[in-house]
């Protein structure tokens, strides 16, 4: 059974950095790309950034540009959402998913990791 968990969340200060880890275990996936999402209470499910396995290319949310790098270490089986000069507004639940052939659907998620900025 795989598994995807989620690590790194904590309360913060706006302004300040965290970094979230995202491990796999239980099996091997046909990875088409690694993502995450957020979802703060009220709101929508927002895609954050993805990591296009094969060759590493990432992409990012609008509000994300500039401020989140997404990583990978794969011997670790582990991806990383580097996340600099936080904002309230990046107040959520954070989520990583795995995007996988030959579907292309985010079939897999992890239970998620709460990040709050105060300001």
């Amino acid at each position: 059974q795989v598994q995807l968990v989620e690590s790194g969340g904590g309360s913060v200060q706006a302004g300040d950095s965290l970094r979230l880890s995202c491990a796999t275990s239980g099996g091997s996936l046909s990875t088409y790309a690694m993502g995450w999402f957020r979802q703060a209470p009220g709101k929508a499910r927002e895609f954050v950034a993805a990591l296009i396995w094969n060759g590493g290319t990432t992409h990012y949310g609008t509000s994300m540009k500039g401020r989140f790098t997404m990583s990978r270490d794969t011997p670790k089986n582990t991806v990383y959402l580097q996340m600099n000069n936080l904002k309230p507004e990046d107040t959520a639940r954070y989520y990583c998913a795995a995007q996988v052939l030959p579907t292309y659907q985010y079939e897999y998620w992890g239970q998620g990791t709460q990040v709050t900025v105060s300001s």
